[in-house]
């Protein structure tokens, strides 16, 4: 990023232009690197599904070349990122360290060059054979982190999964927490991008019957529904339950994910619950909407059956869910 009249915006060559001025980059006790910018660089507000393709297919091209990858992204949809390619990158086996900073590298006081320096250490020494982001002090699997401050430099939590690392004045991966190694080939799980529509919808009270009619319609293919509590939403409201049951029987997925930053979703506790399970919704368990939605998007690009997306959402492929 860099300063401008409509503030920090992305420019091209910048990046390696700021890189000539952090020596700790040319240590002996760094690693080499190769800088790859895509084209056109986005802020990451402006990031789509095919970009996460993108990323994925860029890793699998050069996966032979390199011991790990660093991947520099914003903030604001990292999460998201991170969530999508450990399902699209299939039997990885060295890491994929996504990173970032909340000022960016170009200002004096800046959290960028701590964080850079220390996903380079972790993808260059480290065997993790898996995504994460390496951010604020803290190694967290991909899939289960979210972004949880506008602010503050640790901007990134694992809710529902520890963290994979602390990083102090040491590196200290814990291996216990990291996935095991795939013994089954590299290779990328999605060749073309059929674009799914997949959406995510915040319950709240009162909630307009109108509304989820418009957002139920075709061409949606998959929803993931940030209800109240454990999977809580309106029973009482025989039209919104209508619309849900209605979308269900034409095959639309719908993933019953919980607004609480922390917990478990389960549709059998109370009633208000059971009315989305009877209508046709399944339950997110404790995935994060972030890896909920990358998950429908990548599920949805496979020649599945309806059934067949319902049943693997609700396993757990990448570590994304916890298994009771």
């Amino acid at each position: 990023m860099k300063r401008s009249l409509d503030g920090y915006q992305p420019r091209r060559g910048y990046l390696a232009e700021l890189l000539q001025s952090v020596p700790e980059l040319n240590h002996p006790e760094m690693p080499d690197y190769e800088l790859h910018e895509f084209e056109p660089l986005l802020d990451s507000a402006n990031m789509r599904p095919e970009n996460w393709l993108e990323i994925a297919k860029t890793i699998h091209d050069h996966h032979q070349l390199f011991d790990g990858f660093v991947v520099i992204h914003g903030t604001d949809t990292m999460a998201y990122t991170a969530s999508a390619l450990p399902f699209l990158l299939k039997g990885l086996n060295k890491p994929v360290i996504l990173t970032g900073s909340q000022i960016p590298l170009c200002e004096i006081r800046n959290d960028a060059r701590e964080n850079l320096i220390t996903s380079l250490k972790i993808a260059a020494d480290h065997p993790i054979p898996e995504t994460a982001i390496c951010f604020g002090g803290f190694l967290l699997r991909g899939c289960r982190a979210r972004k949880v401050t506008a602010n503050g430099f640790n901007a990134f939590q694992s809710p529902n999964y520890p963290p994979l690392g602390r990083i102090g004045t040491s590196i200290d991966v814990r291996s216990e927490m990291v996935l095991e190694p795939i013994d089954k080939p590299f290779k990328l799980a999605i060749e073309k991008d059929k674009n799914p529509q997949v959406a995510a919808f915040r319950l709240f009270p009162g909630i307009d019957h109108d509304i989820l009619v418009n957002l139920f319609q075709p061409p949606l293919k998959g929803i993931v529904i940030e209800a109240f509590g454990v999977g809580n939403a309106p029973s009482n409201d025989k039209l919104f339950l209508q619309v849900i049951r209605e979308a269900t029987n034409r095959g639309v997925i719908v993933v019953v994910c919980t607004q609480c930053t922390q917990g478990r979703v389960d549709l059998t506790g109370y009633s208000a619950g059971q009315a989305l399970q009877k209508a046709g919704a399944i339950s997110g368990a404790d995935m994060t909407v972030e890896a909920a939605l990358a998950k429908l998007y990548f599920l949805l690009n496979q020649n599945l059956s309806a059934d067949q997306v319902r049943q693997q959402l609700q396993q757990n492929l990448v570590g994304e869910i916890t298994v009771k």
